[in-house]
């Protein structure tokens, strides 16, 4: 019998340390990945409060996401360079980003979000012509990108730059514009912002907490094996 409580307690002790020790690891990897989250936003947030840089040659997520840039060109006209990806915008309601072929001035063809159309504007004309776009790049990341847009109807689900740059003959760099040229209501801008989810100081209390919980039931369990041996 004593062997026998004495290999309970080993196998409890043993137990309740590999997955205390399993748990608190879990919750200082999410300890790390928040200071990492939380660094990322502050380079974003600091990106998106500079003055607005040249477009660079060969823009590179890593590097350039959410960098202001200022572009100099011409819109080009006429519905086969615009592309509309379903939305909604309160109190507006539902409606469509406008996404445009731009021509720079250095022969480029990129593209533009110039903002919100409701859905009665869908497909008014916006005539084209020469204007300056001050705007971030953006490499969105939208769940509707693994839906193929409805051609019947001109209508995309996401922000699928590659697949867009396609359909326009243009480079895959988004441009996400701030501000709509003067006298122009519709499309209504809507600016980049950081938008990262950051719970993992709420994951991080879990593991924790459940790492407690992991040790309060070894002790409860080790306290029985001790009862029951002295009984």
């Amino acid at each position: 019998m004593a062997r026998s409580r004495a290999a309970s307690l080993v196998f409890a002790i043993v137990l309740g340390a590999v997955g205390a020790a399993i748990l608190v690891g879990l919750g200082t990897w999410q300890l790390r990945r928040l200071a990492w989250k939380e660094g990322l936003i502050a380079t974003l947030e600091q990106r998106l409060s500079q003055p607005p840089a040249p477009l660079p040659q060969r823009p590179v997520e890593s590097r350039d996401e959410h960098l202001r840039v200022r572009v100099e060109g011409a819109r080009l006209d006429g519905p086969r360079n615009e592309l509309h990806v379903l939305t909604s915008l309160p109190p507006h309601g539902p409606g469509f980003r406008v996404i445009v072929a731009f021509e720079t001035d250095d022969g480029r063809r990129i593209l533009v979000d110039r903002g919100f159309v409701p859905e009665s504007l869908k497909n008014a004309p916006r005539p084209g012509g020469r204007e300056t776009v001050t705007g971030a790049l953006l490499w969105p990341d939208e769940g509707g990108a693994r839906l193929p847009p409805d051609a019947a109807r001109g209508i995309w689900f996401a922000r699928d730059v590659p697949a867009m740059a396609r359909a326009l003959d243009a480079e895959p760099v988004l441009v996400v514009a701030e501000t709509a040229p003067e006298g122009v209501e519709w499309p209504k801008p809507q600016p980049v912002t950081v938008r990262l989810r950051n719970d993992h100081l709420q994951y991080a209390v879990t593991w924790f907490s459940l790492a407690a919980v992991w040790l309060g039931m070894t002790a409860a369990f080790i306290l029985r094996i001790r009862r029951d041996g002295r009984a």
